[in-house]
């Protein structure tokens, strides 16, 4: 039997929450995990990272619209501090994720999930942000392998 490789992992760092996505064994999909606070986001992967192992973790950097950096990525550094701490020898890296969660409103809009369940579905907003994360960060890797 042949294992599969490690997992990318990615997350979206909001200001309460923390959604999380994880690619398929063959590193094309991203699938949403689910949104935790913090601390239980950290276990969450630990759980990954002991079921499956985890090769990246890709953590949204939340840029302002004109690139620079902001009050949002400050508020990311202490998460990727404890994230080092939490999945020691795992790589750590950042992907640009302007516009990350607009295109999950999109997206949730797209497949027709009404505007009041959507006010009451942010958790899933963060998920589908960490997956859109994910999924870029996963098209720029293979494009970079060509």
């Amino acid at each position: 039997m042949i294992d599969a490789p490690p997992r990318i992992a990615a997350v979206d760092v909001g200001r309460r929450s923390v959604g999380v996505a994880v690619a398929d064994p063959l590193r094309m999909f991203a699938r949403a995990v689910g949104t935790f606070v913090p601390p239980v986001a950290l276990k969450e992967l630990q759980a990954i990272h002991a079921r499956d192992g985890i090769e990246v973790v890709v953590v949204g950097w939340p840029l302002a619209e004109d690139g620079s950096e902001g009050e949002a990525v400050q508020r990311t550094k202490p998460f990727i501090t404890r994230l080092k701490k939490a999945l020691p020898g795992v790589e750590i890296q950042v992907q640009d994720e302007r516009f990350s969660t607009r295109r999950a409103r999109e997206a949730l809009i797209a497949n027709g999930v009404p505007r009041q369940k959507r006010r009451k579905a942010k958790g899933h907003v963060d998920a589908a942000a960490a997956a859109i994360i994910l999924q870029d960060w996963l098209e720029d890797a293979e494009e970079g392998s060509d």
